[in-house]
């Protein structure tokens, strides 16, 4: 049996809101259970065997809300197989309970460690370059590139099943992962730049050099060992400290 084009959109288009319904027993089975349900629908006219089905389907379930697509996929992948009888009723549950933790961790380094924080830097630099206009272009192209990964990664996963696995692998995420990182701290970099060559501008060169010292005062903190939130509450007072120290001592001279 083959699920219809629109079924599977359908599903897919579900699979978007996979934890408005988290919770801390099975964390997104229900949202997954719902998802998939327009599909088991086709696959099991059956009301007992449906009803049996979505049960399978309520256990526990946490993973990239992204990654989680490549699940999804196949579990009706295995789904549509179970209801031919080439597989046995576990084939569904063994198939997500061993690709959620993987597929998580990789999910979780490319897209909320990687590219998320890419494109927020990229939005930053965007901002002081030019305004607003390129934080809303920044917004747009990280959802387009995650929906046509979330996409291809459901659609692989129901076409292939257990085959995503090799396809997963050949994306070499972790690796563009950390490229990504570089090219964000890369942007972080000219933003700061950035920020200090409009401050000396507009208040003078002593406000660039106490934001330049109080950066690498910050910088030295945390390659020293010291924890990130100490040191950054420690400088930021320190910067307005010497801030409003240097603009009182201009303002008199």
């Amino acid at each position: 049996m083959t699920v219809p084009r629109l079924t599977l959109l359908k599903v897919f288009w579900r699979s978007l809101f996979l934890q408005a319904a988290w919770n801390r027993r099975g964390m997104q089975n229900l949202g997954f259970a719902y998802a998939i349900a327009p599909a088991l629908a086709v696959i099991y006219p059956e009301p007992e065997r449906r009803r049996e089905a979505v049960g399978r389907h309520l256990g526990f379930f946490n993973c990239h809300p992204y990654t989680a697509a490549a699940i999804l996929g196949g579990a009706i992948h295995h789904e549509e197989r179970v209801a031919s009888g080439a597989e046995p009723v576990d084939a569904p549950g063994l198939y997500k309970s061993t690709l959620q933790g993987p597929l998580a961790a990789i999910g979780d380094g490319f897209f909320w460690t990687a590219l998320r924080p890419f494109f927020g830097a990229l939005a930053a630099l965007g901002a002081l370059a030019v305004g607003w206009p390129a934080v809303v272009a920044a917004l747009l192209l990280y959802n387009v590139i995650h929906l046509v990964l979330r996409f291809g990664l459901f659609r692989a996963g129901y076409l292939k099943g257990d085959g995503i696995v090799a396809d997963i692998a050949r994306l070499s995420l972790p690796m563009l992962a950390q490229r990504l990182r570089l090219g964000g701290a890369f942007l972080c970099g000219l933003t700061a730049a950035l920020l200090l060559w409009r401050g000396a501008l507009q208040d003078g060169f002593l406000s660039g050099a106490v934001a330049l010292s109080a950066a690498a005062f910050g910088y030295l903190a945390l390659v020293g060992g010291a924890r990130l939130l100490p040191a950054a509450y420690a400088i930021i007072v320190a910067g307005i400290g010497a801030a409003l120290f240097a603009a009182r001592w201009h303002g008199s001279s």
